[in-house]
């Protein structure tokens, strides 16, 4: 599944001459890793980086310290920025920023396991994504690619 969603999403971004980076925290690079197995990639994807601490994410994608004091690692707020820092630092047309929980630790009552925000070019959704660790990280990278390929289909 994870393959066939990359795969759809490279043919779409070639088709419209378009092209992706990605910023990802609690995926750790899945995404990227999804997105460049797929072959022609290279065609589409500029750059991606894992943002595990908040250092990273202030000096790789411009999140606000402000934005994190606020609202948390954890927040529409933060993937909001990650998706337009990632986008514009790399010039691409989408930008791609996920962060969250992915457990079994760090979750809270109001931010529980499993919750990860997911932004494609500012446009950010909440999910909350059942499993084990590694079914949460996988399962947002398939939302991400799947918001992916809507938004290319209802924009371009």
């Amino acid at each position: 599944m994870l393959l066939k969603d990359a795969d759809k999403v490279v043919k779409l971004l070639k088709k419209q001459g378009l092209t992706i980076s990605t910023a990802e925290s609690c995926t750790g690079g899945l995404l990227s890793g999804a997105i460049t197995a797929v072959s022609g990639s290279s065609d589409v994807f500029n750059a991606g980086i894992v943002t595990y601490s908040n250092d990273a994410k202030m000096k790789y994608l411009g999140v606000k310290e402000e934005t994190l004091r606020k609202y948390g690692a954890v927040s529409k707020e933060t993937a909001y920025e990650m998706s337009m820092g990632i986008k514009e630092a790399n010039g691409a047309d989408i930008g791609v920023g996920i962060t969250g929980i992915a457990g079994p630790t760090g979750g809270t009552d109001e931010k529980p396991v499993g919750l990860v925000y997911i932004g494609v070019n500012g446009v950010v959704t909440k999910n909350i994504f059942s499993g084990e660790r590694e079914d949460v990280r996988l399962k947002a990278v398939v939302k991400a690619l799947n918001m992916v390929s809507d938004f290319v289909e209802n924009n371009h």
